[in-house]
């Protein structure tokens, strides 16, 4: 998806790296020819994350994370309990992660969640991905949690070309602001997928999408992501 995890497999001692880029300007909060002026963004910095990802054994991958949006490393692993089959209607993976900013020395954030796929045919995949977050309001010294759901479709419209949706209503604890939702159009091409996206808000991270959205905020940028087999 865009920010929200699926239930793809990685093959043992394989690898993918991925890399969120979200550009810092609110493109609601701007008149076209500011956003012109500044190329829609590129001019005002940039918020950015980057993953890589390892398959350990079968089902089960290790992923390490880092964005500089709170200088925050996220760890998490991943087991792809059952893939959608003849047999089997849907697809299941279940994360475990925790997250620490300035360089993983605070504020820690553990999260777990599920990922439930199910593909239409090879036009449409759909995706449902409920999360609970531990220690959401870590900066006011005060412990709260907070359960999220994210929900998300990818539609092919050309046999390499997709368009993508997500959002990721709060469904229970600490709730500010609005909830996050991304969109994007993805193209692939050999073992590359490149994106372009919009989203309310920065975030990456479990912990950052449980916070939520900007209200009346968009912002644009890309993902880039590489697999090594």
């Amino acid at each position: 998806m865009v920010n929200l995890p699926t239930t793809l497999p990685l093959p043992r001692f394989k690898g993918n790296f991925h890399l969120t880029h979200r550009f810092n300007q609110n493109l609601a909060d701007a008149s076209f020819d500011e956003m012109l002026s500044n190329l829609f963004g590129m001019d005002q910095g940039a918020t950015i994350q980057f993953e890589y990802r390892f398959g350990v054994m079968k089902h089960l991958q290790a992923i390490a994370a880092r964005t500089n949006n709170g200088k925050t490393f996220q760890f998490s692993a991943k087991y792809d309990a059952f893939h959608e089959s003849a047999s089997m209607p849907i697809g299941l993976s279940g994360i475990v992660s925790i997250e620490g900013q300035d360089n993983f020395q605070r504020d820690y954030i553990p999260a777990l969640g599920l990922v439930v796929s199910r593909t239409l045919g090879n036009v449409v995949a759909l995706y449902a991905a409920p999360f609970w977050a531990h220690n959401t309001l870590s900066r006011s010294g005060t412990t709260r949690d907070t359960g999220f759901v994210g929900i998300g479709a990818r539609l092919r419209i050309r046999p390499t070309v997709y368009v993508v949706g997500e959002v990721s209503p709060r469904v229970g604890g600490f709730t500010p602001g609005d909830a996050q939702y991304a969109f994007a159009i993805e193209k692939r091409v050999g073992a590359h997928v490149f994106s372009l996206a919009f989203a309310n808000s920065a975030a990456t991270t479990f912990g950052q999408i449980a916070g939520g959205g900007f209200p009346d905020a968009l912002f644009f940028g890309f993902n880039l992501a590489r697999k090594f087999y």
